[in-house]
């Protein structure tokens, strides 16, 4: 791959952000010091860095979204507000269990949690 101003700027954008933005965020941010970047060019820019595995694509429902921490990592997503939050779970302790139960052999897991976020659980306490 090329190298390329527009995919820089993105790349350091969705790196320096852990709200796993969608396309239409990274248009937005990255306008601000490339203002006659097109859409197109940021779509076209996000699927060469997630081909060339540099940042990760999360289908959520309709919308894609982005995130720049390629390392093996789950994601919260908050019911209320949509925030999608990265979180840590020792995966170490049930990949055992489950080889050991099964002819398939997991090397991976990656979890999808869902639920209320700490901000809108506090949101709801003040209400």
């Amino acid at each position: 791959m090329r190298y390329s101003k527009q995919r820089e700027e993105i790349l350091k954008i969705i790196r320096n952000t852990n709200v796993h933005p969608t396309a239409d965020w990274v248009y937005e941010q990255v306008r601000k010091t490339i203002p006659n970047i097109s859409l197109g060019t940021v779509y076209r820019n996000l699927n060469q860095l997630v081909a060339a595995e540099l940042i990760l694509s999360i289908k959520d429902n309709t919308v894609v979204r982005y995130d720049g921490n390629v390392n093996p990592h789950n994601h919260f997503k908050c019911l209320r507000c949509g925030n999608v939050y990265d979180v840590e779970i020792p995966e170490n302790d049930f990949i055992p269990q489950i080889n050991r139960i099964g002819a398939h052999r997991v090397t991976n897991v990656r979890l999808e949690l869902e639920g209320i976020c700490a901000d809108c659980v506090q949101k709801e306490k003040l209400n």
